[in-house]
Protein backbone atom coordinates (compact mmCIF):
# COMPACT_ATOMS: atom_id res chain seq x y z
CA UNK A 1 0.00 0.00 0.00
CA UNK A 2 1.37 3.49 -1.17
CA UNK A 3 1.03 6.21 1.09
CA UNK A 4 0.80 9.84 -0.61
CA UNK A 5 1.54 13.55 0.51
CA UNK A 6 1.10 16.82 -0.46
CA UNK A 7 2.40 20.24 0.89
CA UNK A 8 1.00 23.52 1.76
CA UNK A 9 -2.74 21.84 1.40
CA UNK A 10 -4.16 25.57 2.12
CA UNK A 11 -2.72 26.88 -0.98
CA UNK A 12 -5.01 26.71 -4.13
CA UNK A 13 -2.33 24.97 -6.01
CA UNK A 14 -2.38 22.40 -3.26
CA UNK A 15 -5.81 22.24 -2.51
CA UNK A 16 -6.84 21.67 -6.18
CA UNK A 17 -4.16 18.74 -5.70
CA UNK A 18 -5.26 17.01 -2.68
CA UNK A 19 -8.56 17.01 -4.17
CA UNK A 20 -8.04 15.75 -7.58
CA UNK A 21 -5.35 12.80 -5.67
CA UNK A 22 -8.48 11.89 -3.49
CA UNK A 23 -10.07 10.57 -6.68
CA UNK A 24 -7.17 8.70 -7.61
CA UNK A 25 -6.31 6.72 -4.40
CA UNK A 26 -8.07 6.09 -1.36
CA UNK A 27 -8.13 9.33 0.88
CA UNK A 28 -6.97 7.11 3.87
CA UNK A 29 -3.38 6.83 1.89
CA UNK A 30 -3.18 10.92 1.67
CA UNK A 31 -1.19 12.89 4.22
CA UNK A 32 -2.04 16.49 3.85
CA UNK A 33 0.97 18.91 4.87
CA UNK A 34 0.22 22.79 6.13
CA UNK A 35 1.83 25.27 8.37
CA UNK A 36 -1.93 25.49 9.57
CA UNK A 37 -3.29 22.25 11.06
CA UNK A 38 -6.95 23.63 11.71
CA UNK A 39 -7.25 25.34 8.33
CA UNK A 40 -6.12 22.43 6.76
CA UNK A 41 -8.74 19.78 8.17
CA UNK A 42 -11.21 22.37 7.87
CA UNK A 43 -11.11 21.53 3.81
CA UNK A 44 -9.43 18.69 2.95
CA UNK A 45 -11.08 15.70 1.31
CA UNK A 46 -13.29 12.97 4.07
CA UNK A 47 -10.50 10.53 4.88
CA UNK A 48 -7.04 12.48 4.46
CA UNK A 49 -4.98 12.88 7.66
CA UNK A 50 -3.42 16.36 8.40
CA UNK A 51 0.18 16.98 9.52
CA UNK A 52 1.70 19.98 10.41
CA UNK A 53 4.66 20.72 7.81
CA UNK A 54 6.45 23.82 8.05
CA UNK A 55 9.32 23.76 5.33
CA UNK A 56 11.69 25.92 8.48
CA UNK A 57 11.15 23.17 10.30
CA UNK A 58 13.65 20.15 9.35
CA UNK A 59 13.10 17.85 12.24
CA UNK A 60 9.04 18.70 12.81
CA UNK A 61 9.04 17.79 8.70
CA UNK A 62 10.57 14.46 9.08
CA UNK A 63 8.49 13.60 11.69
CA UNK A 64 5.38 14.90 9.62
CA UNK A 65 6.52 12.89 6.64
CA UNK A 66 6.94 9.07 8.79
CA UNK A 67 5.49 6.43 6.48
CA UNK A 68 5.17 8.56 3.42
CA UNK A 69 6.44 6.64 -0.10
CA UNK A 70 5.72 9.05 -2.64
CA UNK A 71 5.54 13.30 -1.86
CA UNK A 72 4.42 16.29 -3.55
CA UNK A 73 6.71 18.70 -3.10
CA UNK A 74 5.21 22.27 -4.02
CA UNK A 75 7.89 24.55 -4.23
CA UNK A 76 7.50 27.86 -1.25
CA UNK A 77 7.07 31.65 -2.10
CA UNK A 78 10.45 33.23 -2.45
CA UNK A 79 11.27 36.59 -0.01
CA UNK A 80 10.42 34.56 3.17
CA UNK A 81 12.56 35.25 6.55
CA UNK A 82 14.41 31.96 5.62
CA UNK A 83 15.78 31.45 1.95
CA UNK A 84 14.05 29.62 -0.55
CA UNK A 85 16.27 27.55 -1.29
CA UNK A 86 17.35 26.84 2.99
CA UNK A 87 13.41 25.96 2.92
CA UNK A 88 14.09 23.06 -0.31
CA UNK A 89 16.87 22.12 0.92
CA UNK A 90 15.09 21.30 4.16
CA UNK A 91 12.22 19.20 2.53
CA UNK A 92 14.56 17.21 0.88
CA UNK A 93 16.55 16.30 3.89
CA UNK A 94 13.52 15.48 5.65
CA UNK A 95 12.00 13.58 2.85
CA UNK A 96 15.34 11.63 2.55
CA UNK A 97 15.84 11.11 6.95
CA UNK A 98 11.78 9.52 6.62
CA UNK A 99 12.27 6.91 4.01
CA UNK A 100 10.56 8.87 1.26
CA UNK A 101 11.44 7.46 -2.00
CA UNK A 102 9.39 9.55 -4.45
CA UNK A 103 9.32 13.23 -4.42
CA UNK A 104 7.29 15.35 -7.54
CA UNK A 105 8.62 19.03 -7.42
CA UNK A 106 7.17 22.22 -9.08
CA UNK A 107 9.86 23.80 -10.75
CA UNK A 108 10.71 26.13 -13.61
CA UNK A 109 10.28 26.11 -16.99
CA UNK A 110 13.81 24.27 -18.46
CA UNK A 111 15.19 25.42 -15.18
CA UNK A 112 18.47 23.68 -16.27
CA UNK A 113 18.87 26.20 -18.64
CA UNK A 114 16.89 29.36 -18.06
CA UNK A 115 18.50 32.29 -17.36
CA UNK A 116 15.51 33.99 -15.35
CA UNK A 117 16.17 35.22 -11.88
CA UNK A 118 13.13 33.63 -11.16
CA UNK A 119 14.62 30.12 -11.58
CA UNK A 120 17.97 30.20 -9.53
CA UNK A 121 16.11 28.27 -6.43
CA UNK A 122 14.45 25.98 -8.57
CA UNK A 123 18.12 25.09 -10.56
CA UNK A 124 19.39 24.19 -7.08
CA UNK A 125 16.44 22.27 -6.09
CA UNK A 126 16.84 20.25 -9.07
CA UNK A 127 20.36 19.58 -8.67
CA UNK A 128 19.98 18.53 -4.69
CA UNK A 129 16.58 16.26 -5.76
CA UNK A 130 19.18 14.74 -7.93
CA UNK A 131 22.07 13.89 -5.85
CA UNK A 132 19.59 13.18 -2.95
CA UNK A 133 19.80 9.67 -4.35
CA UNK A 134 15.26 10.03 -4.31
CA UNK A 135 13.23 9.17 -6.84
CA UNK A 136 12.01 12.49 -8.36
CA UNK A 137 9.62 14.18 -11.07
CA UNK A 138 10.47 17.96 -11.60
CA UNK A 139 7.42 19.05 -12.64
CA UNK A 140 8.23 22.70 -14.98
CA UNK A 141 5.29 24.67 -15.40
CA UNK A 142 5.32 27.21 -17.74
CA UNK A 143 3.36 30.34 -16.75
CA UNK A 144 -0.27 30.50 -14.81
CA UNK A 145 -3.15 32.84 -16.25
CA UNK A 146 -3.08 34.27 -12.95
CA UNK A 147 0.09 35.21 -12.74
CA UNK A 148 -1.11 38.03 -15.61
CA UNK A 149 -4.20 38.56 -13.32
CA UNK A 150 -3.70 42.33 -12.79
CA UNK A 151 -3.53 43.19 -16.49
CA UNK A 152 -6.68 40.87 -16.78
CA UNK A 153 -8.99 42.47 -14.22
CA UNK A 154 -7.39 45.80 -14.68
CA UNK A 155 -8.95 45.21 -18.69
CA UNK A 156 -12.35 44.09 -17.79
CA UNK A 157 -12.79 47.60 -15.60
CA UNK A 158 -11.59 49.25 -19.16
CA UNK A 159 -8.04 49.87 -18.32
CA UNK A 160 -5.14 49.48 -20.78
CA UNK A 161 -3.48 46.03 -21.36
CA UNK A 162 -0.22 46.34 -21.02
CA UNK A 163 2.70 44.91 -21.70
CA UNK A 164 6.60 44.56 -23.03
CA UNK A 165 7.41 41.38 -23.80
CA UNK A 166 6.45 42.25 -27.62
CA UNK A 167 6.14 39.18 -29.67
CA UNK A 168 7.61 36.51 -27.08
CA UNK A 169 5.19 33.54 -26.34
CA UNK A 170 3.91 32.16 -23.31
CA UNK A 171 2.30 28.96 -22.62
CA UNK A 172 -0.91 29.88 -20.21
CA UNK A 173 -2.59 27.34 -18.02
CA UNK A 174 -4.80 27.88 -15.16
CA UNK A 175 -3.14 26.96 -12.06
CA UNK A 176 -5.87 24.13 -11.46
CA UNK A 177 -4.77 22.27 -14.94
CA UNK A 178 -1.17 22.53 -13.74
CA UNK A 179 -2.36 20.97 -9.80
CA UNK A 180 -4.37 18.32 -11.63
CA UNK A 181 -1.35 17.31 -13.52
CA UNK A 182 0.97 17.55 -10.62
CA UNK A 183 -1.64 14.88 -9.05
CA UNK A 184 -1.88 12.74 -11.90
CA UNK A 185 2.10 12.10 -11.89
CA UNK A 186 2.34 11.37 -8.42
CA UNK A 187 -0.36 8.71 -8.68
CA UNK A 188 1.44 7.28 -11.68
CA UNK A 189 3.25 4.42 -11.34
CA UNK A 190 5.98 4.85 -13.46
CA UNK A 191 6.60 8.50 -13.93
CA UNK A 192 9.03 10.33 -16.01
CA UNK A 193 11.38 12.56 -14.58
CA UNK A 194 10.75 15.22 -16.54
CA UNK A 195 7.74 17.24 -17.22
CA UNK A 196 7.38 20.77 -19.01
CA UNK A 197 4.32 21.22 -18.72
CA UNK A 198 2.13 24.22 -20.52
CA UNK A 199 -0.70 25.64 -22.32
CA UNK A 200 -0.76 26.23 -26.36
CA UNK A 201 1.93 29.21 -26.71
CA UNK A 202 0.50 32.72 -27.84
CA UNK A 203 1.52 36.11 -27.24
CA UNK A 204 0.51 38.62 -25.31
CA UNK A 205 -1.26 40.44 -28.29
CA UNK A 206 -3.49 37.38 -28.86
CA UNK A 207 -4.14 36.93 -24.83
CA UNK A 208 -5.48 40.47 -25.49
CA UNK A 209 -7.86 39.62 -28.16
CA UNK A 210 -9.05 36.78 -26.08
CA UNK A 211 -9.76 38.96 -22.94
CA UNK A 212 -11.55 41.40 -25.19
CA UNK A 213 -13.71 38.41 -26.10
CA UNK A 214 -15.36 37.71 -22.69
CA UNK A 215 -15.10 41.47 -21.46
CA UNK A 216 -18.15 43.65 -21.05
CA UNK A 217 -15.20 47.19 -21.22
CA UNK A 218 -14.16 48.14 -24.58
CA UNK A 219 -10.28 48.86 -23.61
CA UNK A 220 -6.62 49.81 -25.37
CA UNK A 221 -3.63 47.54 -25.87
CA UNK A 222 -0.11 49.09 -25.72
CA UNK A 223 2.92 47.36 -26.65
CA UNK A 224 5.09 49.40 -24.77
CA UNK A 225 9.22 49.37 -24.47
CA UNK A 226 10.69 47.69 -20.79
CA UNK A 227 11.36 51.25 -19.64
CA UNK A 228 8.02 52.36 -19.77
CA UNK A 229 6.53 49.37 -18.54
CA UNK A 230 8.58 49.56 -15.81
CA UNK A 231 7.84 53.65 -15.10
CA UNK A 232 4.28 52.20 -15.22
CA UNK A 233 4.50 49.72 -12.84
CA UNK A 234 6.11 52.13 -10.29
CA UNK A 235 3.59 54.85 -10.86
CA UNK A 236 0.79 52.49 -9.98
CA UNK A 237 2.38 51.89 -6.74
CA UNK A 238 4.99 49.00 -7.28
CA UNK A 239 8.77 50.06 -5.63
CA UNK A 240 11.35 49.90 -8.17
CA UNK A 241 12.99 46.63 -7.06
CA UNK A 242 9.80 44.69 -7.81
CA UNK A 243 8.64 46.84 -10.79
CA UNK A 244 12.36 45.83 -11.98
CA UNK A 245 11.61 42.03 -11.42
CA UNK A 246 8.33 42.00 -13.28
CA UNK A 247 9.79 43.70 -15.85
CA UNK A 248 12.10 41.22 -16.80
CA UNK A 249 10.02 39.04 -16.93
CA UNK A 250 8.86 40.70 -19.81
CA UNK A 251 11.86 41.16 -21.35
CA UNK A 252 12.81 37.06 -21.12
CA UNK A 253 9.67 36.58 -22.28
CA UNK A 254 10.77 38.83 -25.18
CA UNK A 255 13.21 36.32 -25.69
CA UNK A 256 11.51 33.30 -25.81
CA UNK A 257 11.89 31.61 -22.14
CA UNK A 258 8.15 30.20 -21.95
CA UNK A 259 7.54 29.98 -25.41
CA UNK A 260 8.23 26.61 -26.07
CA UNK A 261 4.37 24.57 -26.05
CA UNK A 262 3.69 20.79 -26.62
CA UNK A 263 0.89 18.67 -25.52
CA UNK A 264 2.64 17.17 -22.12
CA UNK A 265 0.03 18.94 -20.44
CA UNK A 266 -3.10 17.67 -22.19
CA UNK A 267 -1.38 14.74 -22.40
CA UNK A 268 -0.85 13.70 -18.34
CA UNK A 269 -4.67 15.65 -18.12
CA UNK A 270 -5.96 13.01 -20.27
CA UNK A 271 -7.95 16.35 -21.44
CA UNK A 272 -7.52 19.34 -23.53
CA UNK A 273 -6.02 21.87 -21.27
CA UNK A 274 -8.85 24.22 -20.31
CA UNK A 275 -9.70 26.86 -23.12
CA UNK A 276 -7.90 30.00 -22.11
CA UNK A 277 -11.77 31.92 -22.97
CA UNK A 278 -13.26 29.59 -20.10
CA UNK A 279 -10.76 30.30 -17.77
CA UNK A 280 -10.87 34.11 -18.99
CA UNK A 281 -14.25 33.76 -17.70
CA UNK A 282 -13.38 32.26 -13.97
CA UNK A 283 -11.12 35.29 -13.73
CA UNK A 284 -13.88 37.44 -14.59
CA UNK A 285 -16.47 36.04 -12.13
CA UNK A 286 -13.75 36.76 -9.52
Amino acid sequence: MTTYAVTGVTGKFGSVALKVLAGLVPANNIIALARNVEKAQASVPAGVTVRQGDYTDVEGFKQALAGVDKLLFISSLPGGEVSRQTQHQNVIDAAKAAGVSYIAYTSYPHADTAKSPLSEDHKYTEKTLQDSGLAYSFLRNNWYLENDAGVIQGAFKGQPFTYAAGEGKVGWAPEADYAEAAARVLATADPKAIYEFGGPAITYAQLAEQVKAVSDQSFDVASVSEADYQKGLEAAGLDATTAAVITSMQTLIHNGDLAQSDDTLATVLGRPVTPIQTALKALKAN
